[in-house]
């Protein structure tokens, strides 16, 4: 483990020298140095065989995007769990199948007659899965778009709403968490719940801020709604004691608590928990900006799926329609941020324009048939969501690398390139390979599960060549820092190669 260590840290003083990637363009180099091929093969194999890792299972691939040879393999044709790295596939399908310029739309109706200032009947909202609705696009604000929604109504006269205020989420399915899912995870903001309609990620912030040493904490929850029930066991603990709080809640209700300790001194602690039936959250959040609006609504705020009504589009009066930002702002979300909501509802609407129906299975299938086009056997994976939580998610390293390289040759690659993680920049990649040639060079998605880790994505090399890599590990039980080490170092060594 010490001379893991040196050698790591000796890498990193020597390799001082930061290069940009932005402009991902092919020089002339020697492409026959074979030998030096060989020689790198020996690094990289040396930093793979460290002891620490005899328990685990290595997959790589590293591949010249101008050549075409690879530069180094290792398991490359092993199923893996590719934990996050599934990301990879449903955001280039997303920009492909979808284009980067699409926007989902949610679309407002009366289910009634306006008589005056009065909707005589119900205001639908038919969603489509925007997975938009929250601050993240607006300034931090996750009531901005219903603010808009209630002064757009306003502004054609609708100030009162006889009806029920009805949520149309059948275009999505109800299927909201992923197969293989571990249960472990439900309450936490990158296990929240698909749906057709959604707001703040389909999640509560719960804000908590220190009193006095052996008080209850303070705690206020983003939206304020009573949909959900808090229940605060946070203690205010003496400024020399660490900050530790965790939330619970219970399944299949809106009952949360949150447990732990404050530090006195300490800053507020933000927090967050998934919600049950994310359409009727929505809802009641909406109805509650409405009624601060001045928008009276006499009935109900309520998910279709309570209600026994069946609407005909055709015989309502569309109010407006919503659209979100376009896809390619969503799909830098995905992999810069490793969002898994938004991942998830991404592959649900591929699926819904491909075959008519948001589900994973119509997602999965669009994804499989669009990798078959590209020459890549899909019938040997297995894509059980589309944000890459599932431990049964399965994929090879050349399946990611054979994708990357499609990619790269396609006329979306200056879009899918934007949107990775840039090493020492940004995103999930924003504190690793600092001060080193790889810094605003790699390129690359980040993966984690307990006992998972990979990185797949480009970078040049010092002669300025495009490589494509996949690098996975499985089964460690070392701390997930060392995974990341010897990912680095091979990054580092990329970055650093030269055929002269």
């Amino acid at each position: 483990m010490r001379n893991f260590k040196q050698l790591f840290l000796l890498s990193f003083v020597l390799l001082q020298a930061t290069v940009s990637a932005q402009n991902f363009q092919t020089p002339a180099f020697n492409k026959f140095n074979s030998s030096r091929i060989a020689e790198f093969w020996q690094q990289i194999d040396d930093i793979f065989n460290d002891p620490n890792f005899n328990s685990a299972n290595w997959g790589v691939v590293v591949k010249s995007l101008e050549t075409g040879e690879y530069l180094y393999k290792r398991n490359e044709d092993k199923l893996m769990v590719p934990a996050s790295n599934l990301k990879l596939f449903t955001t280039s399908a997303g920009l492909l199948l979808l284009g980067k310029n699409y926007r989902y739309k949610t679309n407002l109706y009366m289910n009634g007659n306006l008589e005056g200032s009065i909707l005589k009947g119900d205001l639908i909202i038919q969603g489509s899965g925007d997975p938009t609705i929250s601050g993240r696009f607006h300034e931090e604000d996750p009531y901005k778009v219903y603010n808009d929604w209630a002064d757009t109504l306003l502004s054609r006269g609708i100030e009162e709403i006889t009806g029920n205020l009805i949520g149309d989420d059948k275009l999505f399915d109800e299927n909201g968490l992923g197969e293989g899912w571990s249960w472990d995870y439900e309450t936490y903001w990158y296990s929240a719940s698909t749906s057709a309609i959604s707001f703040n990620d389909n999640c509560v912030d719960i804000i908590i801020k220190p009193t006095e040493a052996g008080k209850q904490a303070s705690l206020s929850i983003l939206p304020e709604t009573k949909y959900v029930t808090i229940i605060n066991k946070v203690v205010t603990v003496p400024k020399d004691t660490p900050t530790d709080i965790d939330v619970y809640r219970e399944r299949g209700t809106n009952i949360i608590t949150v447990f732990g300790k404050i530090s006195e001194n300490s800053e507020e602690f933000k927090t967050y928990s998934t919600v049950n039936n994310p359409t009727q959250f929505s809802l009641i959040v909406l109805k509650d900006i409405l009624k601060k609006k001045g928008i009276v609504i006499r009935g109900y705020a309520t998910d279709i799926d309570e209600e026994n009504v069946s609407l005909d589009y055709s015989k309502m009066k569309k109010i407006f329609t919503h659209y979100s930002v376009p896809l390619s702002e969503i799909v830098r979300v995905i992999n810069k941020n490793s969002q898994n909501f938004y991942a998830e509802q991404l592959l649900k609407t591929i699926g819904l324009a491909k075959y008519g129906f948001g589900s994973i299975e119509n997602g999965v299938k669009a994804v499989k048939n669009l990798l078959r086009e590209m020459g890549i056997n899909s019938e040997d994976m297995i894509m059980a969501d589309g944000s890459g939580l599932s431990r049964l998610d399965l994929v090879t390293p050349r399946q990611i690398v054979d994708l990357l390289n499609y990619m790269y040759k396609n006329e979306t690659f200056s879009v899918f390139y934007q949107t990775l993680p840039v090493a020492g920049i940004d995103g999930s990649l924003a504190r690793r390979m600092l001060r080193s040639k790889a810094e605003n060079n790699v390129r690359a998605k980040t993966g984690y599960l307990g006992g998972v880790r990979s990185l797949c994505g480009f970078v040049h090399t010092a002669d300025n060549e495009p490589v494509a890599f996949s690098i996975i590990v499985n089964n460690y039980i070392v701390p997930a820092t060392l995974a990341d080490n010897l990912q680095d170092l091979v990054c580092l060594r990329l970055a650093n190669f030269s055929r002269k």
